[in-house]
């Protein structure tokens, strides 16, 4: 007998045992995944900072009517135009991206007269650190030490 009563608590330990486990496991297929911010979208130039040696920033200079920027992400393209209405030279790009979750690489193609000039002489894959969130972004550069010296800082108007 008291075999018999073992058995019968071992049978119903077990039975319950797997009841948990399936309810565990419809538990965990309720779980929803949160996306990561994504830079697809349209964004404005809001501010620009920069920083000292410390990696502090030091100002912040806002963007306005007369000094404004646009960048357009598609899922691999870029571009850009920015206008200053004390600039008579324009200014704008095009070529592609890619992102991680902590740096944004723009590589352009072509641009304006001036920015085919940079693209040409100087470079055409820019380098930065990024922090993003669902809408803004911040594009750091970075000095040859790694530390932050200016950042372009934008908000989304069109995803």
């Amino acid at each position: 007998m008291r075999t018999l009563i073992f058995l019968l608590c071992l049978g119903l330990i077990g039975f319950y045992s797997c009841k948990n486990e399936t309810s565990e496991k419809t538990d965990l297929s309720e779980i929803t995944t949160v996306e990561k911010p994504n830079i697809q979208g349209v964004w404005e130039l809001v501010s620009f900072y920069n920083y000292d040696e410390e990696g502090n920033v030091t100002d912040t200079l806002k963007a306005s009517e007369t000094n404004k920027q646009v960048k357009i992400y598609t899922q691999t393209r870029i571009m850009w135009s920015r206008f200053n209405i004390s600039d008579t030279i324009d200014w704008f790009g095009y070529g592609s991206y890619a992102t991680t979750d902590t740096s944004l690489i723009e590589t352009l193609e072509y641009g304006s007269k001036s920015m085919n000039r940079v693209i040409k002489e100087e470079q055409n894959v820019f380098e930065f650190k990024l922090e993003i969130s669902e809408d803004s972004y911040s594009q750091i550069t970075l000095d040859d030490d790694g530390d932050p010296f200016f950042a372009e800082n934008y908000r989304r108007i069109e995803r």
